[in-house]
């Protein structure tokens, strides 16, 4: 396999152990993650001053000479396919997309072709460096597949390492545009009795929980109080709906990033998404609230009203503060305008 060879000093007082001198000296235009250093370290790939170190803690000095082999990225198992993408943002680093409804992000059993890593694959083509030493791309993170919006993706392994740190450490940016039943209020009596909501200044509910996979549906996500992962969502009502108000246009926030965090966490408060066939389920509407217009496009919406309209990070490469923002789609703001119409 053909490979390339990464050379550079050591700088003076470096820290004691190798691999964290290796993540602090290695060129930014080599594109090496820890994780790939870290890899490439016990495989044998790296030589300090001609001699091969294979131990991580190994110590090291400043002026000294390091190499490091680096073969050339695997092709992916997975094939290219010619699907059109809707590009926000790209450079050699990553690429934003804005991913429509009904695609899956990757490939799995019973969807192992038509995600968006196919998509990708056949878009971005030679301009992978490489993550994990395989020619694909780095994801970071997902939206379920019928929900709309933006997703970053990493194109070299440093990207993917940085992007990840920074989900990991919660500090990306993350709001989605819902459209849920009833009107999530402080006002509300009912929600001061539900566990693990409370609202903040601003009329903001914010819901604190546990979510793990249901015992006995592995498909959905179920809250807890004990064991599963901690998650933090919260919500913001943009418009409510109807006279009175029995459907509302949210904004909501992610502190963490669980599977199908908002979908659960809404239906646990009592304001499930109109149309999620898994939790949010189909409840009958005024039509005296509403109008005849509204209460079918509510009955007839055919996937969760939920869309990823705003995404920023810091460029895991550049440094540069990064925000972007998607329209909803053309189904939700037809369902939003029947449901502002009212009972006319």
């Amino acid at each position: 396999m053909a490979e390339a060879f990464v050379t550079f000093v050591i700088a003076e007082n470096p820290p004691k152990r190798l691999d964290k001198a290796l993540s602090l000296n290695v060129p930014v235009e080599a594109t090496l993650s820890r994780t790939r250093l870290a890899k490439l370290l016990v495989e044998g790939a790296v030589k300090v001053d001609g001699i091969v170190v294979r131990d991580p803690k190994a110590k090291v000095a400043g002026g000294e000479a390091v190499e490091i082999a680096v073969p050339q990225a695997e092709e992916s198992h997975i094939g290219p396919e010619d699907i059109p993408l809707d590009v926000i943002w790209e450079d050699d680093d990553l690429i934003v997309i804005n991913k429509p409804t009904g695609m899956v992000v990757h490939p799995a059993p019973g969807t192992p072709n038509g995600t968006l890593v196919n998509a990708l694959l056949h878009h971005c083509g030679d301009s992978l460096s490489g993550v994990g030493g395989m020619k694909r791309p780095g994801i970071v993170h997902r939206i379920d597949k019928e929900t709309s919006g933006l997703l970053v993706v990493a194109k070299s392994d440093a990207a993917h390492q940085g992007l990840a740190d920074q989900f990991a450490a919660h500090a990306v940016e993350r709001y989605y545009r819902a459209v849920c039943y009833g009107v999530p209020d402080a006002n509300d009596p009912r929600l001061r009795g539900v566990r693990g909501v409370n609202f903040e200044p601003g009329n903001i509910m914010k819901i604190t929980t546990h979510l793990a996979r249901h015992k006995t549906d592995r498909q959905r996500q179920a809250v807890l109080f004990e064991g599963g992962r901690h998650a933090v969502t919260r919500v913001r009502i943009v418009e409510p709906f109807g006279a009175p108000a029995v459907a509302a246009l949210v904004e909501c926030w992610l502190e963490t990033g669980r599977t199908h965090q908002i979908r659960v966490h809404l239906t646990h408060a009592g304001h499930g998404l109109i149309g999620d066939p898994v939790y949010g389920g189909r409840r009958k509407l005024a039509e005296k609230a509403i109008g005849a217009a509204g209460l079918e496009a509510a009955k007839t919406f055919s996937r969760q009203a939920l869309h990823a309209a705003v995404l920023g990070f810091v460029h895991p490469v550049t440094g540069e503060d990064l925000r972007f923002e998607a329209e909803m789609p053309e189904d939700m703001t037809t369902l939003i305008t029947a449901l502002s119409a009212g009972a006319g």
